[in-house]
């Protein structure tokens, strides 16, 4: 019974090996599971306490847990049997294709990686990049939203920094959850971008399958309070105009909402601009190939990496200059109840042509208050004058009458501009600078003209405001488009 035995040494170290594993797995490991998570929860209940929008407790919820809840939606349920049935395979089959689209979907938010890493690394990077202002913001309207309502920032879409700006200047009072898009799916950044809550889609995917399970995790969100950020142009304009709107992710936001049942849905409109977009030249280059405004923009990783050596090459050697202004300005708060309430409108039992109808007109309505907060910076004002006499030889001081008169009369009609340290004189200085140092803007004998070859990009930044100019002109002022 107590005899010897002899076995190989490739079998101890197995034997260890195994039991090593076992005491993680049923000892060690749930007790760090437990420490980690008691500490991850004391974090978010300390960050609820600052926030303004609370994190909601779906956000928060396993990640495993989320993609059966989807899966196991009724509406996603029959969309399987429908798929399995159209495209003649079993319905195992239809279902493992949905759990892919769940997993591609749902986010696995981190409330660390959110503020420690994210929030910082915005922080960083927006105000290494540029000089970071916050515009002009309805304070009140803000202050007053029910907290228990769920808060949609709706925003046009002018670069890819958009997202790392908006992180940056909401993070004192809400974590967002933004829909992303396949430009993002890289290895690495796509970990860390579902760590900070945002979700994958895919824009133009006809898929019929995987439109339903989208639905069903925004319209999932949406009524457990998540807060969310959404581009309705559904990707970044190439000439630098406002976008046709699409409304796809918010029939899925409001497609089945009942005033009576629902909590309520606050969109905030936010208007966002830039003195130099990073990408201008690659998106005006796609416009002129015929892309014809489309969402096919792509970042090449060997763009970005070329572009960010150059970028912390030229920090440590001391010659970095920031890229103007980056200003964002959040409007006045609109209320889906309340609105629905004004138009005597009950979106219940309404059929899919009368749903879409109200879709699309609510959407327009709120996309034209994002276009009405749009900050106008100096860039825009100065390239404007410009673009108005493209073969003008101005001296400074005629450019800053032109440019001071534009600003009068965008004042009148109500636009939102940025004057930087609230001297104007500044502010048109500042804008011709930067166009002179990209050499966009050509000095001679002391007068200022515009690059013959550079067409493209004084549109690109004029356009950002010409939809406030027309404004001008339709409230009756005499403004050159």
């Amino acid at each position: 019974m107590f005899e010897t035995i002899s076995i190989p040494v490739w079998f101890a170290i197995l034997l260890g090996l195994f039991g090593f594993i076992g005491l993680l797995d049923r000892i060690i490991g749930p007790g760090f599971r437990w420490f980690f998570r008691r500490k991850a929860n004391r974090a978010i209940d300390e960050l609820n306490n600052r926030l303004s929008l609370r994190i909601q407790p779906f956000k928060t919820t396993k990640r495993q847990s989320l993609i059966d809840q989807l899966l196991f939606d009724p509406e996603v349920l029959t969309a399987v049997e429908a798929h399995a049935k159209e495209k003649g395979v079993p319905r195992d089959v239809a279902m493992s294709k949905a759990a892919l689209y769940a997993r591609e979907i749902v986010p696995a938010f981190n409330a660390y990686a959110y503020f420690k890493i994210g929030t910082r690394l915005s922080r960083w990077l927006s105000n290494l990049m540029y000089r970071v202002r916050l515009g002009y913001a309805d304070d009140e309207a803000l202050g007053n939203m029910d907290p228990e309502s769920t808060v949609v920032f709706v925003m046009n879409h002018r670069s890819n920094m958009d997202y790392v700006l908006v992180t940056y200047l909401a993070s004192a009072s809400a974590t967002l959850s933004y829909a992303v898009g396949e430009w993002a799916r890289v290895w690495l950044l796509q970990s860390l971008i579902r760590a900070m809550g945002a979700y994958f889609i895919r824009r133009d995917s006809g898929n019929v399958l995987y439109r339903r399970v989208l639905a069903r995790y925004v319209a999932m969100a949406t009524r457990s309070g998540v807060t969310q950020a959404i581009f309705p142009e559904g990707g970044l304009t190439r000439d630098g105009l406002l976008r046709e709107p699409k409304f796809g992710l918010l029939s899925y936001m409001i497609g089945d909402f009942d005033p009576q049942k629902h909590r309520d849905v606050v969109f905030v409109p936010v208007g966002l601009n830039y003195d130099r977009v990073i990408e201008d030249r690659a998106l005006t280059g796609e416009l002129k190939k015929g892309s014809k405004n489309r969402s096919d923009f792509r970042l090449k990783p060997r763009s970005v990496s070329t572009f960010t050596r150059e970028l912390v090459g030229r920090y440590f050697k001391g010659e970095l200059y920031r890229y103007g202004y980056a200003c964002a300005s959040f409007g006045t708060p609109i209320s889906l109840k309340d609105w629905l309430k004004e138009g005597k409108v009950n979106p219940v039992g309404l059929d899919d042509t009368a749903m879409f109808a109200l879709i699309e007109k609510f959407g327009r309505h709120f996309m034209g208050k994002v276009g009405d907060v749009v900050p106008v910076l100096p860039v825009a004002l100065v390239a404007s004058i410009f673009l108005d006499d493209f073969e003008a030889k101005l001296t400074e001081l005629e450019l800053k009458t032109r440019v001071a008169a534009l600003i009068d009369q965008l004042e009148t009609s109500g636009a939102h501009i940025h004057i930087p340290r609230m001297d104007r004189d500044y502010a048109i200085a500042s804008g011709l600078r930067m166009l002179t140092l990209r050499h966009l803007v050509v000095e001679e004998n002391g007068h200022f003209r515009a690059a013959s070859a550079e067409h493209a990009l004084f549109a690109y930044y004029a356009n950002s405001i010409r939809h406030l100019r027309q404004l001008s002109v339709a409230d009756g002022k005499d403004v050159a488009l």
